[in-house]
């Protein structure tokens, strides 16, 4: 479902006479649906890198990136945005909505955009909120308005809203309190079990042993550092 084929990445420094920085070369990685694979490594080997060349924010320079079968190193903006609307969701750590949009709406969008009945989708929408701890008193407030822990919460409602064959997960459990970490995981592993490939970044070591199938170390991929 997930599949990099001797991927290389680097960034060209414009403002400093046109440096090209090498990030990444020679990244194989293929996820099965089903499988949860962790990415490792020190802060800035390219954990973070690695996952936005999946999702299409970052271009590949070289190599293969297929996800569900087409390759997102070549595809065209109009079906990289299909691939992120039915196939490939991604839980980051930061919520962004239009504002003044309220919650039950905001986690109702991606179900809508693949022609959920409105109907299923509020309330797909408002069984997530409440396993997420979500108080039903915000559910017509905008999440913008709401502290940092209910936005990341209301974020993971938003990424598994719609049952993503792949997924694309940063810090899912970052600074969450124990219940509802424990719902992110049962989430995870829900994903799982209904086939869902998973690339994740996970410094909860817990969660990783938890969910996590086997590890990928970035670092490998990191010209300076597998040299």
């Amino acid at each position: 479902m997930i599949e990099l084929i001797n991927v290389s990445k680097s960034f060209t420094l414009h403002n400093q006479g046109g440096a090209v920085i090498p990030v990444m070369e020679g990244a194989s990685l293929k996820v099965e649906p089903g499988e949860c694979v962790a990415l490792t490594g020190a802060s800035g080997a390219g954990k973070s890198t690695l996952m936005r060349v999946i999702y299409g924010n970052y271009l590949a320079a070289s190599g293969q990136v297929l996800v569900g079968g087409l390759d997102v190193a070549k595809a065209e903006p109009r079906q990289i945005l299909t691939l992120r609307r039915k196939t490939l969701g991604y839980v980051s750590q930061f919520l962004r909505v239009v504002p003044r949009v309220p919650t039950l709406d905001v986690v109702a969008e991606p179900l809508l955009a693949v022609g959920c009945d409105r109907t299923e989708a509020l309330e797909k929408s408002a069984e997530l909120l409440k396993r997420l701890n979500i108080p039903e008193r915000l559910w017509t407030l905008s999440p913008t308005t709401f502290s940092g822990g209910e936005q990341q919460r209301v974020n993971i409602a938003c990424g598994f809203a719609h049952d993503y064959p792949a997924m694309l997960l940063d810090e899912p459990t970052a600074s969450l309190d124990v219940q509802n970490r424990e719902t992110v995981l049962s989430l995870i592993e829900e994903a799982k079990g209904r086939g869902a490939a998973i690339v994740g970044i996970f410094h909860d070591l817990d969660a990783r042993e938890r969910v996590c199938d086997r590890e990928v170390n970035v670092a490998d991929f990191t010209p300076e550092l597998a040299a």
